[in-house]
């Protein structure tokens, strides 16, 4: 089970705090990217390149960087730095839907281009430490991007290429296409990694059992309105009166690193909330009592509220 890259949130602080609740539950996580700028500073005043150092990442999940971009000169240059700090693999995120970023030919955006693709590729994997793995999606606008691309990235020693199966002009919306994922994943030679709506653990069951050749799920904001979700997906051997508590215990214990880590207040009601709006949901409370942390503007009535809901008996999962 990996857990998916997802910005402000999958970061470091988040993934520690998950190792130590579920440790093992999630057997690694591709980190939020590191954008290629000209001058990018390799130095913890870059929060990117911050969280993925060793030394931040001690108890957390262990960590694939990702690395957003097409300059093939810093993408050497970043993933040999990162290869050099210990890490084996780096993955080249090929499917951010954002509209600026796609725009300049980057994340979502380079799909229809499958000869820059093979540019990039042809400089960057000679040169680089590290094995390279991809994360992409079916297309910018069209599904075909996706088979005009699957030549291309057979031809060389990719890790894995991870599939959200919707078009980056879509962003979230709509229905994963799984017709089409299962068109493509017998064409492709690397393994092949699934993402793309796993909320439930019959959302799991039902992917592995239509694509049993699929080499591991990618789970994003599954597990984010379920922190349990990776446990139940593996039919953990935990009581469910545990699972329950150890719901708690984890936004509890999240809550806790925010208020060490955070180094305003204003930033930590701002991460406080931005997580609360994901996790209520795996509470049996009403979007109305969720609603009365979001409109809350004193950071320790905030955290009162989510106390209060997240560790009261009548308010844990029943699973």
């Amino acid at each position: 089970m990996i857990l998916a890259p997802m910005q402000g949130l999958t970061e470091v602080l988040f993934r520690r705090v998950y190792e130590e609740c579920f440790p093992g539950a999630i057997t690694s996580a591709v980190a939020p990217f590191i954008a290629l700028t000209r001058n990018l500073r390799f130095s913890t005043d870059n929060a990117q390149i911050a969280d993925v150092l060793p030394e931040n990442n001690a108890g957390s999940i262990p960590v694939i960087p990702q690395i957003l971009g097409k300059e093939s000169d810093e993408f050497i240059t970043l993933s040999n730095r990162l290869y050099d700090l210990g890490y084996n693999e780096i993955n080249w995120n090929m499917g951010c839907p954002m509209r600026a970023i796609a725009a300049k030919h980057r994340g979502s955006g380079i799909l229809p281009y499958p000869d820059e693709v093979r540019a990039i590729l042809d400089k960057i994997i000679p040169a680089m430490k590290p094995s390279l793995s991809v994360k992409v999606r079916l297309g910018l606008k069209d599904k075909n991007d996706i088979f005009r691309l699957v030549p291309v990235l057979n031809d060389y020693p990719l890790a894995s290429v991870t599939i959200h199966p919707r078009l980056g002009r879509q962003q979230y919306t709509g229905q994963p296409d799984l017709d089409t994922f299962d068109e493509v994943l017998p064409l492709l030679k690397p393994p092949v990694i699934y993402n793309g709506d796993i909320l439930t653990a019959a959302d799991a069951r039902r992917i592995q059992e239509r694509f049993p050749q699929v080499a591991d799920l990618m789970i994003g904001r599954g597990v984010l309105y379920n922190p349990l979700l990776p446990l139940e997906i593996e039919n953990s051997e935990m009581e469910i009166d545990d699972l329950a508590a150890a719901t708690g215990h984890f936004i509890q214990r999240l809550m806790e690193e925010i208020m060490l880590r955070m180094p305003t207040d204003e930033s930590r009601i701002r991460k406080t909330k931005e997580y609360w709006c994901l996790f209520w949901k795996s509470l049996p409370i009403t979007e109305m009592q969720a609603r009365e942390v979001l409109r809350e503007s004193d950071l320790q009535t905030v955290i009162k509220k989510i106390s209060y809901f997240s560790v009261r008996k009548d308010t844990l999962p029943n699973r």
